[in-house]
């Protein structure tokens, strides 16, 4: 059955909290050490104050959240019993929290709170997803969760909660909005609906992304109504995105990805921007013969007004330009660069092709893959075979 999925209500400042606020008692607030220490969450804290809400902060959300984690704010939850509940931070704070209120429910422990997410990184769309990525540190795996029970009622998009993301962060977070639009674009899962809100994601990431990489470099003080502009418009891409293969799917480019992280604790976006052209290029059939995806990779030069010419050229043009792109961040064009020793890598090889293919995410892409064929595209992306 086709079909295409809106929930959250997205406010676009914090204005959006009054309303969400009016007539809640208590609050519960998931987020990161950093956000709480710094007093960033008084972004939140002080509206509940001033409107007589109680608030309990959870704050031991770490990048890649565990299940002991979740389990454990959970716990404080159903202690509390909330009755809104604020994930605030990037992807990982706002998947536990899907987690925890979803997870909780489930099991009878407590009705859903009303769930608000608030992004301070512009890359998951987390808060417009179906998905989580829950993390089990002792398989080495990262589990997706996929329900529409997890959609956020509401989401708040703003760029003042930006400001501070070094520029690693900007690059790596942007790059992950790409993939998200690029996947669900070639998704066999795609539609009218989903192709749109990618196509609308993907031009603003190549028009601003850029820019907000510029402005990452700079001191708070230094920032201008430009820098801010870039910033929200890469929220605004990410939150498309977001909609978009929430709705289509991803493919392998995020299966690997989920694996490799899993394996070598590299963060989820740079682990999808190295592999990125390596796994257009496969879906393509750059290395061998057309694929009818190619197609599909060839609109997007006419979508982000490259030069085009014929299927092949345009579906190369495609790579390049995302390639150009990726170098332009500073972000390694090849797994080898991240770090990771050819002998370890090689080591976990198996294991990750195994985890691949059972991920979720590999049932959406365009291409079917062999294991062996996925064995073959992560030693080219290890070692930076040319596309």
């Amino acid at each position: 059955m086709d079909s295409y999925l809106v929930k959250p209500r997205i406010y676009m400042d914090r204005e959006g909290l009054t309303e969400i606020l009016q007539g809640r008692k208590k609050a519960f607030i998931v987020t990161d050490r950093f956000m709480h220490e710094s007093g960033k969450v008084s972004y939140i804290t002080d509206i509940c104050a001033r409107m007589g809400v109680e608030v309990t902060i959870f704050s031991e959300i770490k990048p890649d959240p565990d299940i002991a984690t979740v389990t454990k704010g959970i716990s404080m939850m159903v202690d509390i019993k909330p009755d809104v509940l604020f994930a605030l931070g990037g992807g990982s704070s706002i998947d536990a929290a899907k987690a925890m209120n979803y997870l909780a429910s489930r099991e009878g422990m407590l009705e859903k709170a009303y769930f608000v997410a608030i992004p301070t990184t512009s890359g998951t769309g987390s808060e417009v997803t179906t998905f989580a990525v829950i993390s089990d540190p002792d398989k080495k795996a990262k589990y997706p969760l996929i329900s529409e029970n997890m959609l956020p009622d509401a989401a708040v998009l703003d760029a003042e909660l930006t400001k501070t993301v070094p520029a690693s962060i900007t690059a790596d977070t942007g790059i992950d909005v790409l993939t998200h639009a690029y996947e669900a674009y070639v998704s066999s899962k795609a539609n009218d609906f989903t192709d749109a809100a990618a196509e609308k994601s993907m031009k603003l990431v190549f028009e601003y992304l850029p820019e907000a990489y510029k402005a990452a470099g700079k001191n708070i003080e230094e920032l201008t109504k430009e820098d801010l502009y870039a910033r929200q418009k890469m929220h605004h891409a990410s939150c498309l995105a977001g909609m978009a293969f929430s709705n289509a799917g991803l493919g392998i480019n995020h299966s690997m990805a989920h694996t490799l992280g899993g394996h070598f604790h590299i963060p989820h976006g740079r682990a999808n921007a190295v592999l990125l052209p390596y796994v257009m290029a496969y879906n393509c059939g750059c290395r061998t013969s057309l694929t009818p995806v190619a197609e599909r990779y060839a609109k997007m030069s006419t979508v982000l007004s490259l030069d085009s010419g014929s299927s092949r050229q345009s579906a190369f043009g495609a790579i390049r330009a995302t390639k150009q792109l990726i170098r332009k961040l500073n972000i390694p064009s090849c797994i080898k660069n991240l770090g990771i020793p050819e002998n370890e890598f090689v080591a976990a090889l198996d294991e990750m092709v195994d985890a691949a293919m059972a991920d979720s995410c590999t049932a959406t892409n365009p291409r079917v893959p062999t294991k062996e064929e996925l064995k073959e595209l992560f030693m080219e992306a290890y070692r930076g075979r040319e596309i």
